[in-house]
């Protein structure tokens, strides 16, 4: 069992949770939120959908304690909110509901697009949620409503809307995570090759890693694209030249298997020792769809025996996998599959194993479970930084 003490609704909440036990499971059993609609609880329906930390996540796959110390909110926390009291009176208005089943979920999810994305057409809406899934009604009467919502917005005067919280950064994985002392000047680095907000709809991360080798071998070493595509878990090359890519990457999340195919364009300035991939592609089992841009540089370090790689990941999600990308665990999985990667990369340079091999599939559950072991070790004083 694990101590945790997070906020639910503006009360703290503590309590004592078996590590595996996730967050819905935790607001309907100990804190009696049945709100929370619990249904494929694969992360899919979004019927389960929560505020944490002031961003819409799925609460069938985010363990509890991930949350500690988190600011949750779920649909019984906004009585008195005025952008959901709004929305409610839409949602009637235009029979955007029949069952009840979706609805919370859905009500979060609407909320969250009318107060972040203020100047959403149909379309916009359309695409925001589709990580909702609604089994009756057709979604006509839910688009209406929250387009409805959206345009008696628009007519009034803004009012300025608090910031999120922050999403927990993720615990160091072996020497290839800075400490948070040296990630600043890389973070301030990557943060300078790409615009100061990520594009509307697209989610950003930046993060570092070092390699054991020069700058020079780094960079020889990144223009061998299968041996590059061969460190990153789930990826297959399939065609590829100086300036392109095709290929797939497949993920694995519990009894969801998604394999999206697709193609980049690949830049590369050697003087500077600066890249960049962008590209898209799709998974036809799903039918959702992504898009995608790797920034990159390469800095020395130790004299320049090592090299540190500064990388922006900028990123956007469409279609029934699309409400994965928004919550603060994404970001940290990417980070995960980046120190993977750098692990990976690292051993093939120095002639030595992964502590980690690279895989056909990208498991995610398995990267979550990695997350989550990190982090309670972090709790327990285990894994402390040097």
């Amino acid at each position: 069992m694990t101590p945790i003490s997070l906020t639910v609704n503006g009360r703290t909440v503590q309590a004592l949770v078996e590590p595996r036990m996730h967050l819905g499971d935790f607001l309907r059993e100990h804190c009696r939120l049945t709100g929370t609609h619990l249904g494929c609880e694969h992360g899919v329906c979004g019927a389960c959908t929560v505020l944490i930390a002031g961003a819409p996540a799925r609460s069938c796959i985010t363990y509890a304690v991930a949350c500690d110390g988190l600011a949750i909110r779920t649909i019984e926390g906004f009585d008195d909110d005025p952008s959901m009291a709004e929305l409610r009176e839409a949602f009637s208005r235009e029979h955007a509901l029949q069952c009840g089943f979706c609805t919370p979920g859905m009500l979060i999810a609407a909320r969250d697009i009318a107060e972040r994305v203020p100047d959403a057409d149909e379309r916009r809406i359309r695409v925001e949620l589709s990580g909702n899934l609604c089994r009756c009604t057709g979604y006509r009467g839910i688009v209406n409503a929250v387009r409805s919502v959206v345009e008696a917005r628009r007519q009034q005067p803004a009012v300025s809307m608090p910031k999120a919280g922050a999403a927990p950064a993720a615990a160091p994985l072996a020497t290839f995570v800075p400490k948070e002392s040296e990630a600043s000047p890389a973070a301030a680095a990557a943060s300078a090759t790409a615009a100061d907000e990520p594009r509307q709809g697209w989610t950003r991360f930046e993060e570092s890693f070092v390699i054991l080798q020069p700058p020079a071998t780094v960079w020889n070493a990144f223009e061998d694209i299968p041996a590059v595509t061969a460190c990153l878990p789930g990826a297959t090359l399939t065609e590829y030249d100086a300036h392109t890519v095709k290929g797939k990457m497949s993920v694995k999340l519990g009894p969801i298997s998604a394999s999206f195919a697709g193609s980049a364009g690949i830049e590369r300035d050697d003087a500077a020792l600066r890249g960049a991939i962008r590209g898209a592609g799709s998974d036809r089992g799903t039918g959702s769809r992504t898009k995608g841009e790797v920034i990159y540089r390469l800095q020395p370090e130790s004299d320049g025996r090592q090299t540190r790689v500064i990388l922006s990941v900028e990123y956007s999600l469409q279609g029934a996998l699309a409400q994965f990308s928004r919550s603060g665990i994404a970001q940290d999985l990417g980070r995960r599959l980046v120190a993977e990667f750098a692990a990976n990369l690292n051993a093939r340079l120095t002639g030595t194993s992964p502590d980690r091999q690279s895989s056909t599939q990208l498991n995610v559950g398995r990267l979550l479970r990695l997350w989550v072991r990190d982090r309670l070790r972090r709790l327990i004083g285990l894994d402390q930084p040097k």
